[in-house]
């Protein structure tokens, strides 16, 4: 009998969630600083805060693919989950040289939502494997 651990679901959830704060950190920072730019001298302005997130993501999303990818066994949730972090760790250490300010923002989008796609994809297969037992 194939049992996953819960925690496999979690970290998914979790690192979704993670993806999801990326996006949203991407897409609204500009409009929140234009209307509150003292929020830029927080963390939350700071580029620091695009590498926090960079350590959060890609190590929470090694794991819970992996861990899934070892019980379901689909190509197809690996490739989304390495072809994300790649872009991902491109996009931090040289979008803004090689992209500019939005060009970095739309390939972290991206990068973002292959990751989110991944784990989406490897949290369906899990609870399908833990249904069909």
């Amino acid at each position: 009998m194939i049992s996953l651990p819960r925690n496999s679901l979690l970290l998914d959830k979790f690192a979704v969630s993670t993806s999801a704060l990326c996006a949203i950190h991407c897409l609204f920072l500009p409009v929140i600083l234009s209307v509150f730019p003292a929020i830029g001298t927080t963390i939350f302005g700071q580029e620091s805060f695009h590498m926090w997130l960079l350590i959060c993501v890609i190590p929470l999303s090694l794991v819970a693919l992996t861990m899934g990818c070892k019980q379901h066994k689909s190509w197809l949730v690996a490739i989304l989950g390495f072809i994300g972090i790649s872009i991902l760790i491109f996009t931090a250490a040289y979008g803004h040289e090689f992209l500019g300010h939005d060009g970095e923002s739309i390939a972290t989008l991206i990068g973002v939502s292959v990751i989110a796609l991944g784990h989406l994809q490897n949290y369906k297969l899990c609870r399908h494997i833990n249904c069909k037992h």
